[in-house]
């Protein structure tokens, strides 16, 4: 997990969760010694730097994380496991795809990838579902990501800044966040919206398949679910003004407007303006 991503999260209700999973995260959830929001990137980007400079690399942890992002709204306990094992297995099966078997070995031995295809494979069989509860992006947030939720839903809190972004691994805390919540019901909603547009118009302004990709993903969870995107490390990529003005959600938002009504200026408009945005952001990782 690199330090400069953004996260989309799936908070299930406890009472989703069947027992023994059910009193297991009840009990962590009231417990004091779990890591808390503040820390949490923190604990999971060192787990994951540690993994990552071992010789030989290990792909993914030998036991799945029992941690876990806890929320509580109208007196109800949410839970959204950290996954640490499947996010690995997942993230370690698209950084393959993306370059040749001979380069991948420069950074995984063989006998490493082949250990942990094996017991990604094993554990397959066994599973209900390959869909995490967190998905992740590194340097930019995927504008499908803003369609499940509306303006009014920001959160954002600004603190300390590091001016010079090139400087070293840095994480979201609560002094300097942005994030955007929403009920399941709603980004179910706004998805199915926003399809009927984009569709209509091939994908001109929005990649149809990118917002399928995630109404399908939302669609694994339980229907009273919390939604969550967490700007995370990127909140550090930008100054307070910046941040200030982001606006990118509702810049989304109108152009599916723009797509329903036919105003295709509109559409057009806000589009280009929040592409041009996180193209200012993605450049950063070349320039490190």
């Amino acid at each position: 997990m690199l330090p400069y991503a953004a996260y989309l999260r799936v908070y299930e209700p406890l009472n989703a969760f069947a027992e023994p999973e059910k009193s297991i995260w009840a009990a962590y959830a009231a417990s004091e010694k779990r890591p808390r929001r503040v820390g949490a990137l923190d604990v999971e980007h060192t787990h994951a730097l540690r993994r990552v400079i071992a010789v030989p690399p290990i792909v993914a942890p030998v036991r799945e994380s029992r941690d876990a992002y806890v929320r509580r709204a109208e007196d109800v306990t949410y839970i959204c496991p950290w996954e640490t094992r499947l996010r690995s297995w997942l993230a370690f099966d698209r950084f393959r795809d993306g370059m040749s078997e001979q380069l991948a070995e420069m950074f995984v031995p063989r006998r490493v990838a082949e250990q942990a295809e094996g017991a990604f494979d094993r554990w397959k069989r066994q599973a209900g579902t390959l869909s995490p509860h967190i998905l992740s992006s590194t340097w930019q947030v995927p504008l499908a990501w803003f369609v499940p939720f509306v303006a009014k839903e920001r959160w954002l809190v600004l603190g300390a800044h590091d001016d010079n972004p090139g400087g070293g691994p840095t994480t979201a805390t609560p002094v300097r966040t942005l994030i955007y919540v929403t009920p399941m019901a709603q980004a179910r909603r706004r998805v199915a919206r926003a399809l009927v547009a984009v569709r209509r118009h091939a994908g001109e302004h929005l990649d149809v398949g990118e917002v399928e990709s995630v109404g399908r993903w939302l669609e694994e969870f339980h229907p009273h679910s919390l939604v969550e995107l967490d700007y995370g490390g990127l909140v550090h990529l930008l100054d307070d003004a910046a941040l200030r003005a982001d606006e990118s959600v509702a810049e989304v938002a109108a152009a599916i407007t723009g797509m329903e009504t036919g105003q295709t200026e509109l559409a057009v408009a806000m589009h280009k303006r929040v592409v041009a945005r996180w193209r200012v952001v993605r450049a950063l990782e070349s320039a490190n």
